[in-house]
């Protein structure tokens, strides 16, 4: 049964008050204890903060941040938190009200939409929004995360110079990210540079890289995707002689599968290049389950499905085999 938006709000409240309540008080030299969102934004805090902070993901591998709305469970782990990390630009657009209210009772930081507006990509079906989908170029990354180290020293500015200098130290593995993916994507065939996904979550990926971009769904994958998108989809497969589409570790891949078995029978055949991580990055506890490997994974693979020159392992040959 779906409850109304008064009785949500008095379980929230009631959340609220049994945390209060049992919650002792913390010494001054405990770490920080940083809820976030998205594995991209706990990833970030994990960097800038070290040992100084304690960061949990509400999101894990393979979850759909446009779709999750928060459990009992998050909400009680929201409450105890000493810092509260969100992605902002209607990315948890199912969290957004919970989220504003808890910023009465705790920091809470929307870190992308710090972004200068200038930055960000519009879209014609995402009316008087931006595009949430910014890690997918580590160039604005670097200054999500650069508002990641702004919110800890906020909260714990007695460790301030202690985040700035793991901001510095992780800005720059930013910095040979950024270099190796320009490289090897360059390496693709400007006729190749197409990327058709799941949903539209690489336009940022596509301004950045000088490819275009195309999704089945929108933005959002709360839109829908219809047979005359996939109609059209197919026939242009066919009249450009597109031969690779892939699929996401966060978006089911059913409509990906509809296009190749489209294709086929129109006699065009149309292989799937790989597994991209779109919205969520890879299993916890392995490269890819980090920034640096979701993104060196993406621009590896898309780089080798589309004729482009990568190498197996990716930078610094840390991918898993096979990936």
């Amino acid at each position: 049964m779906q409850l109304s938006k008064r009785s949500f709000m008095a379980m929230i409240a009631a959340v609220f008050a049994l945390v209060l309540a049992d919650a002792p008080a913390k010494a001054a030299n405990e770490p920080v204890s940083v809820v976030a969102t998205t594995g991209m934004i706990a990833d970030a805090a994990r960097q800038v903060g070290g040992d100084l902070v304690e960061v949990k993901a509400l999101m894990g591998p393979g979850v759909d941040p446009h779709a999750y709305r928060q459990t009992r469970t998050d909400i009680a782990a929201l409450t105890k938190a000493g810092l509260v990390l969100w992605h902002g630009l209607y990315l948890e657009a199912q969290m957004e009200e919970f989220l504003l209210e808890l910023d009465d009772t705790r920091p809470v930081v929307a870190v992308a939409e710090t972004l200068p507006r200038n930055m960000l990509i519009g879209h014609d079906d995402y009316a008087g929004k931006f595009d949430p989908h910014v890690w997918m170029n580590p160039n604005l990354w670097s200054r999500v995360v650069l508002s990641v180290r702004d919110a800890l020293s906020e909260v714990a500015p007695q460790h301030a110079d202690a985040f700035r200098a793991n901001a510095k130290a992780h800005l720059a593995e930013l910095g040979e990210l950024a270099n190796y993916t320009t490289k090897v994507l360059s390496s693709v065939p400007p006729e190749s540079r197409v990327l058709l996904t799941a949903h539209d979550a690489f336009n940022y990926f596509g301004s950045a890289y000088g490819f275009e971009v195309l999704g089945i769904q929108g933005i959002s994958t709360e839109s829908e995707a219809g047979l005359n998108r996939i109609r059209e989809l197919v026939d242009m497969l066919v009249a450009r002689d597109i031969r690779a589409v892939f699929v996401e570790s966060s978006v089911s891949d059913r409509n990906i599968r509809a296009l190749v078995e489209g294709a086929a029978a129109r006699g065009h055949e149309v292989i799937i290049g790989g597994e991209l991580f779109s919205d969520a990055m890879g299993a916890d506890g392995t490269y890819e389950g980090s920034y640096l490997g979701m993104i060196d994974h993406n621009a590896t693979v898309i780089t080798q499905a589309l004729g482009g020159e990568a190498p197996d392992r990716g930078l610094n040959g840390r991918l898993a085999a096979g990936s």
